[in-house]
Parts: structure tokens; sequence; C-alpha cells
């Protein structure tokens, strides 16, 4: 009984998202951002969550020119779906909307080459990747096994050590992608004027001030203050209210 009434609730909450986001699009559709805004919400408050839904979402809060929120919602897309080409289009027109300009400094040395390969694809990615290789590998493995000509065994024999290969550089690039997303805090500044200070207190020298729209990332918690840094390595302490964490 328990899991009938499960799957007649699974049931309801998706075609309530289904209506939820077909109305959401229509109302964008005739230039009813704030209604659309609301009626994707809603599909969120039921649990059901996409990239597309980010994405449309993040598209209301742009015209009503709400940046931190547009912005957010496009990052949440993008965490869903790292290679949304749209979603890494429109984020850069909502940068250009905020008030700070933070410069991006490039990692440099061997840091960077691994961070440049692992992050062609996400760690799901690298998932499928190496169990394609893992087959691959089985496949050459039988070859090698069932095959009674020299010349064609010493082909399979080969071809498992360079398939090996490539399957310990997938498993290294999956696990390495993942201790990435997972250690990676994105956050956005919502306030309308953020002291970043010194130290975690009201009593501490301000650093500097952020405003909406503004990406950081969260390095460390005490209290009511993260800890953040910037994309130029700037850091500093926050009031935790002042911004949103994107993978809440």
């Amino acid at each position: 009984m328990k899991n009938i009434l499960y799957i007649l609730l699974l049931i309801t909450q998706i075609t309530f998202a289904q209506d939820g986001f077909k109305k959401g699009n229509d109302l964008y559709q005739n230039a009813k951002y704030a209604d659309a805004a609301k009626a994707y919400e809603a599909v969120l408050e039921a649990n059901q969550e996409s990239a597309e839904l980010y994405f449309n979402l993040g598209n209301c809060y742009y015209k009503m020119h709400q940046t931190a929120n547009a912005i957010y919602n496009y990052e949440k897309a993008l965490i869903l779906d790292p290679n949304n080409k749209e979603a890494l289009n429109n984020i850069k027109f909502a940068q250009k909307q905020t008030i700070d300009e933070i410069k991006v400094v490039p990692k440099v040395g061997f840091a960077k080459l691994l961070r440049d390969f692992t992050g062609i694809y996400p760690f799901e990615t690298w998932a499928w990747i190496t169990i394609s290789f893992a087959f691959l590998f089985l496949l050459f493995f039988m070859g090698y096994y069932f095959y009674q000509t020299v010349t064609i065994k010493r082909v399979f024999f080969v071809g498992m050590f360079v398939v090996l290969l490539f399957l310990l550089m997938s498993i290294s690039a999956a696990f390495f992608e993942k201790s990435h997303f997972d250690n990676e805090r994105p956050a956005i500044v919502f306030a309308e004027s953020a002291d970043v200070r010194s130290e975690p207190q009201n009593a501490s020298a301000t650093t500097f001030v952020l405003h909406p729209g503004t990406k950081v990332y969260v390095e460390e918690t005490l209290g009511n203050w993260k800890k953040i840094q910037l994309t130029d390595g700037t850091e500093g302490w926050i009031d935790k209210q002042a911004i949103k964490e994107v993978k809440d």
C-alpha cells in the first residue's frame, strides 16, 4: 500500500512539475517575467529540478534586472550541466551588469595542465569513459585469450596495455574532477553592499566591499562568518547572510 501511495505521489509531483514548467514557459513568452519566475520557483519547491529549469529561471531574473538571482540560477544550471552553452553565454551578459570588476588570475604550471585536461568533461562523463575503456580492455583480453595465432595474440596483448593506460588515466581524471567538484564551493553575493573583513568579527577592518552578482568561493565557515576567495586570489571574511552558496 505504501509503495502504491509513493508511486502516486511521484506521478503527481512529476505532473505538477511538467505543468508548472509549461506554465512558466507560456508566461515568459508573454513577457510576464515575474509570474513566470513564480511558476518556476513553485516547481523547485516541489523538489523537481533540471538545468533547463534553472536556465529559464535565470532568464526571468535577467529580464527583471535582478542580477544576483540571474547569475545564481545560471550557476545552478551549470552545476547540473557544465557544458550548457546557453547558460555559459547568458551568464557572461549577466556579469556585465555587476558593479565589481574582479580579475581572473590564471593558474600556471602542472596544476593548470592537469585541471585543463580533467576539466574537459565533468566527473560523470569521465566515469562513463572509464566504463567504456574497461569494456574495451575485456574485449582485448578475450581476443588475446582465445586467438591462437601468435601475431594476433601480440596485437591484442599490446592493445590490452594501451587500453589499460587510458583506463587508469580516465579513472584518475574522474576522481580528480569529483574531488574538485566536492571541494569547490561557489557562492553569489546578494547583499546590496557587503563588507569583506580581515577577521571574522565586526570590529575588524574592512578589506574591500562587494556588490550583488559577484561570484566568490567559500573556503571556511566560522559561526555567522564565511571565509571567501575571489577569482583574483583575494581573501577575506563576509557575513554569511550576504551570500548564497550555489551548491546549497
